[in-house]
């Protein structure tokens, strides 16, 4: 079995709808060690690279918004970001996430049991995985920095005229 790591976001709805206890209990599941954990305001530029690759679709704005709590008012504009690792971490907290729309993932999955489609449609799917292991470096990277994480996961370098961590890859987008 391939060790690897995935980023978990619980999105704005989990958090408004007190659901961060029963996401962790069912990710408990899985067997895999928590590596790092906080709890972030999403910016307008943290939205835009980490859903870099749907910015032609016609739903980004919206997508955007979702992610930064816009839809929930200024008590929910945070999400809990999770790095997950071990023995096939991706596979295991997808399966366990569901399908993305919450319609089609079944009752027993994260998505299925918790997550709807607004009236605009909207995925309020309360959570978000790494779709595969490119993903997971880069949003991991995009969301973390090396210090937040308790076990080196990916090559770093620090930048001694800043004193700043800054990961080898050039791009995260």
């Amino acid at each position: 079995m391939k060790e690897n790591q995935t980023l978990v976001i619980i999105k704005p709805d989990g958090l408004k709808k007190s659901l961060t206890g029963n996401i962790l209990t069912k990710l408990s599941q899985t067997n895999l060690r928590i590596v790092g954990a906080k709890v972030v305001q999403v910016t307008e530029e943290l939205a835009e690279l980490h859903y870099s690759h749907l910015k032609n679709e016609p739903f980004f704005e919206e997508l955007k918004d979702y992610i930064m709590g816009k839809l929930y008012g200024s008590n929910y504009e945070r999400v809990l970001a999770l790095v997950y690792k071990g023995s096939n971490a991706i596979e295991k907290v997808r399966k366990l996430a569901g399908a993305t729309n919450p319609e089609e993932a079944l009752p027993t999955s994260i998505r299925g049991a918790y997550g709807r489609i607004t009236t605009s449609g909207v995925y309020e799917n309360v959570i978000h995985t790494s779709a595969n292991a490119k993903e997971a470096e880069r949003e991991i990277k995009l969301w973390f920095d090396p210090s937040e994480i308790v076990e080196k996961i990916y090559p770093a370098v620090r930048n001694k005229s800043s004193f700043e961590w800054k990961t080898k890859f050039k791009d995260l987008t």
